[in-house]
């Protein structure tokens, strides 16, 4: 989230689309209520009516795969009728940034696109820049190759009409939408979006991101109180996962992964600080070299020295175009290239699209070591239905793991807010926390490698290794601390004291911290900050809701993040009365701002979009692997063969593991004609591998089903209750119909095609419940982060011809 849950009261108008928030975010979206009850329009898009669309004003349901369509429309009528705030448009966006001749777009495909690799080349993406280096701009936006034409120009094709025809949302319904959304684009009203896995799971899921960015940054909505583009994170913690990188690509504090190019410290440095001849632009990641360094430090501590590359030779490094991504590490286990592996709390099984040939590539490996509270299908994979258990040769190891409340620790809300919570109970019997177990195995190891040092014992033996666990302790060395006496500004630290914050951070190896947007939040005068629960608001800060003393919140405490952008160049707030930041007297009041240079008008400021290379929103992204506009493409499996907008059909970059097992539907394939899209319920979290074992959850839920509207049932011969079949190209599902006029049927292109949705928290370990409904999905994923496309496929559904059937 770049603002936080209670932030949302503050909107003006919410737009959800991706999320069924109601139901997956239940507590948290008393906020959205609360902005409804002062006067918000609240719409839903989402092709399922739900408990969110219930209680919102009103619901749209589109096709499941054409956001980007109904996103590029909205663009297209912000910017034709003016609806954008052009003061922050041309102080704070790159929309009068001129584009090189270079760049160009035609029929689908950007500029440098090479069919062979299925890649970009991006270097046509770049900015014209003057004699010193500096990029060329045009204020007036007037310039034909400036971002602002150049947008306009491209979204010019998103005509309502076409819009419609592909998302299959009428147009009245498009402009409702549009209407109530643009009217954000003033001074003194605000606008939100909430998006969850709704819009991440496909093959263009950051490209959705990157369309909502730019209506956020046209209608000045990015720092706003009430603004920002909000993800909403699930429960197993998974904001604080993905900060402290359980992503193959990216080190602690997103920063890439050292790659087999970059052999030396030096060589990444190079490769991965940027530079910028701006001088109003902060450029934060300039400072990469100073959190890297830390980093090294952290991990392996007295062995990480100036002589040594700071330990840098001893991290593993990624081939280059290799995807270490769960996609392909099941392709590869399925081959027979992986002989064993350890898996934390997570149920693949279950959860990871084609599981069919998951559950077979398990059955490869030598060895498996799972770590869980209860059994689930990956865990006893070797006696699912169908196999016979002497027939697998894989040698399972189940460690009983402490619940959540049974350890004690730190999670990371959506909002960023780092909150501590305490263990209620002893975990029973052998069960411990995955730290302990984590640090008990790594001492294990390490003493097998003293004894046995093998090839390359150094990145083990020297390694900053505990020789307990325990959760403070790990908090204070992600906060970090002084490695030598040092002074900051003015202030004399000594070794061992905790930095204050990640300002302090030093690529000299006199700082030590195991992630640099943490550093803060445990200090020498407050402690853990992440057990602060102190209500205490300025007036200012209490009009928005702001909470500064509650708990602590990355980077430095700040809760709305590029929050320069919600004042104008002299500082005053373009809302007063819900004012995020201002100037005062020759300082900053409110929230933490985003750096404590004084006013842009002031000549020493800097631009407010601080983490990019020249300080501004970036409406022309250069930085993704597909486009630096988000384009409309289907989904790899999709029930029309062209759209309005281009002659490509789908990402031309989207990633795919292929093999015997990985078949996919042609599109329009008539043996599959129906969408089908996968969710998530309230009372079944994730793969529902614990959820399943709480009676009354499961009593709630207590199986399989498959949502359709009326007219794809009576198209069918089904009733409600009746068991039937679903199938892909890759597998069928048993389940049970649900009819209901929550799923509708939807006319594209003068046809009607029908969706029907399913959760995907069942599986066979709990009996009576059903299977996975991650049998039916394909194994495709978005070209930048590799995460599948779950929301949508080409299915058939049809009623089981006998009970017998039902229970084969």
């Amino acid at each position: 989230m770049t603002n936080h849950w209670i932030d949302i009261k503050n909107a003006d108008a919410i737009l959800i689309m991706g999320s069924n928030a109601a139901e997956h975010h239940p507590i948290s979206f008393k906020w959205v209520l609360e902005a409804k009850s002062r006067g918000a329009v609240v719409m839903h898009v989402d092709p399922k009516f739900s408990r969110t669309s219930a209680r919102s004003t009103f619901h749209v349901p589109l096709r499941s795969g054409t956001d980007i369509a109904f996103l590029g429309g909205m663009i297209h009528h912000i910017l034709e009728n003016g609806n954008y705030f052009k003061d922050y448009v041309v102080h704070y966006t790159n929309a009068s940034f001129i584009v090189s001749d270079s760049y160009g777009f035609r029929n689908g495909l950007f500029s440098g696109y090479d069919p062979r690799t299925s890649s970009y080349d991006r270097s046509s993406w770049s900015f014209a820049v003057d004699a010193q280096g500096r990029v060329r701009r045009d204020p007036s936006l007037r310039h034909p190759r400036c971002v602002f034409q150049l947008l306009r120009e491209h979204y010019t094709r998103y005509s309502l009409e076409k819009v419609a025809d592909i998302t299959g949302v009428s147009r009245e319904n498009l402009l409702r939408v549009y209407e109530a959304y643009a009217a954000t684009g003033v001074p003194d009203r605000a606008g939100t979006i909430l998006y969850a896995l709704g819009w991440t799971q496909h093959t263009v899921g950051v490209q959705n991101i990157r369309a909502a960015a730019i209506i956020q940054l046209l209608l000045g909505n990015i720092g706003m109180a009430g603004g920002g583009i909000n993800a909403l994170r699930g429960e197993p913690n998974v904001q604080g996962s993905t900060d402290h990188t359980l992503l193959y690509h990216l080190v602690p504090g997103y920063m890439s992964m050292p790659l087999a190019d970059w052999q030396t410290l030096e060589d990444y440095n190079r490769a991965n600080t940027p530079a910028s001849s701006d001088p109003q632009s902060a450029n934060w990641w300039r400072n990469k070299p100073k959190y890297l360094v830390s980093l090294l430090k952290g991990w392996f501590g007295e062995h990480a020295t100036r002589e040594s590359d700071f330990g840098y030779s001893m991290l593993p490094k990624l081939e280059r175009g290799e995807d270490y991504s769960y996609l392909y590490l099941f392709d590869r286990m399925y081959q027979g290239l992986i002989r064993g592996g350890f898996i934390f709390g997570l149920n693949p099984a279950n959860s990871v699209p084609n599981s069919n040939k998951v559950r077979k590539a398990l059955d490869n490996l030598d060895w498996l070591v799972t770590m869980d509270v209860h059994h689930t299908e990956t865990t006893d994979n070797w006696h699912r239905p169908g196999v016979d258990p002497a027939a697998v040769k894989t040698e399972v190891f189940l460690l009983p793991s402490a619940h959540r409340l049974e350890k004690e620790g730190s999670v990371t809300n959506s909002g960023r807010w780092l909150l501590w919570h305490y263990a209620a109970v002893k975990p029973p019997g052998r069960a411990r926390s995955f730290g302990e177990m984590i640090v008990d195995l790594g001492n294990r190891v390490r003493k097998l490698y003293r004894s046995e040092p093998g090839a390359y014992p150094d990145p083990i033996l020297k390694a900053s290794w505990p020789e307990g666990y325990d959760a403070d302790e790990v908090a204070r060395r992600i906060n970090g601390v002084f490695t030598s006496d040092k002074v900051v500004n003015g202030r004399r630290y000594r070794k061992g004291n905790l930095v204050p914050g990640f300002g302090a951070l030093s690529d000299d190896g006199s700082t030590s911290c195991l992630n640099w947007l943490y550093c803060g939040s445990y200090t020498q005068e407050e402690g853990n900050k992440a057990k602060r629960r102190d209500p205490r608001q300025t007036p200012m800060q209490a009009a928005i809701g702001l909470y500064p003393n509650w708990a602590w919140c990355w980077p430095l405490n700040r809760r709305i993040l590029y929050n320069r952008a919600s004042v104008d160049p002299q500082g005053r707030p373009f809302h007063p009365s819900k004012a995020v930041i201002a100037w005062e007297e020759g300082s900053w009041v409110g929230d933490v701002p985003d750096g404590g240079w004084p006013p842009l008008s002031s000549g020493k400021g800097k631009h407010p979009f601080i983490m990019t290379v020249h300080g501004f929103g970036q409406l022309f992204g250069p930085g993704r692997v597909d486009g630096p506009f988000p384009e409309h493409y289907e989904p790899v499996e999709t029930p029309v063969n062209r759209h309005p907008f281009s002659g490509r059909l789908h990402n031309p970059c989207y990633k795919a593991v292929t093999g015997d097992l990985d078949r996919l539907a042609a599109p329009a394939d008539s043996r599959y004609p129906i969408v089908l899209t996968t969710y998530n319920m309230t009372e079944h979290w994730c793969g529902g591998g614990e959820t399943r074992n709480v009676p009354n959850l499961l009593e709630a839920e207590p199986q399989l089903y498959v949502e359709m509207s009326p007219e794809l049932a009576e198209e069918k011969g089904i009733r409600n209750g009746d068991p039937v079949i679903v199938e892909s190209a890759r597998g069928r599902v048993e389940a049970i119909a649900m009819v209901t006029v929550r799923m509708r049927p939807l006319r594209i292109q003068g046809r009607i095609v029908h969706e029907i949705g399913m959760p995907f928290c069942f599986g066979w370990t709990t009996p009576g419940c059903g299977d996975a409904t991650n049998r039916l999905t394909p194994s495709v994923g978005d070209p930048n982060t590799s995460i599948p496309e779950f929301k949508a496929c080409l299915v058939d559904v049809r009623k089981a011809d006998r009970l017998e059937e039902l229970a084969r």
